[in-house]
């Protein structure tokens, strides 16, 4: 297995890894029925503030992470928030995910980040067994607030 950290000139495996999301998570529609065009996608993987990793099995995506760097307001630092991490089902129990997270406390430290954070749903014990052994458990409530009409009841 090859863990890559994508650059701007790995558009086609950022798709590649966004079909493997869509797949995993069963919302193929959310993430391929409006792909970003290539000059969204190369000027992405070319900011500093973003992150996407991906887990290479036969010259094949098997896993994926995606994380953005947040600057902090109240000290001069920057945590890591992973916004998606998916592993193909039948390449799982195999330190993937583990391997991903590795590679992006790597990533973490080269930037000069202080924390890395990631959510899990009460309905995934296979993602909060894994994120306990990793590191420190805070239960929070998250909330999607509506940018444009009324909330969501």
């Amino acid at each position: 297995m090859e863990l890559r950290v994508l650059d701007n000139e790995d558009v086609a495996l950022f798709e590649a890894m966004n079909t493997m999301f869509g797949q995993v998570f069963d919302e193929v529609d959310t993430y391929t029925s409006a792909r970003p065009a290539e000059d969204y996608v190369r000027q992405l993987l070319g900011r500093d503030t973003f992150i996407a990793i991906v887990a290479l099995a036969e010259e094949k995506i098997v896993g994926g992470l995606t994380a953005y760097v947040l600057e902090k307001f109240e000290q001069e630092r920057s945590e890591i928030y992973v916004y998606d991490l998916a592993v193909e089902s039948k390449y799982r129990r195999r330190g993937i995910a583990t391997a991903l997270i590795g590679k992006l406390r790597g990533v973490a430290a080269e930037r000069g980040a202080y924390l890395v954070f990631i959510q899990a749903d009460n309905d995934n014990p296979p993602a909060i067994e894994l994120y306990t052994k990793l590191g420190v458990r805070e239960d929070v409530l998250h909330f999607d607030i509506p940018v444009k009409g009324t909330p969501q009841s």
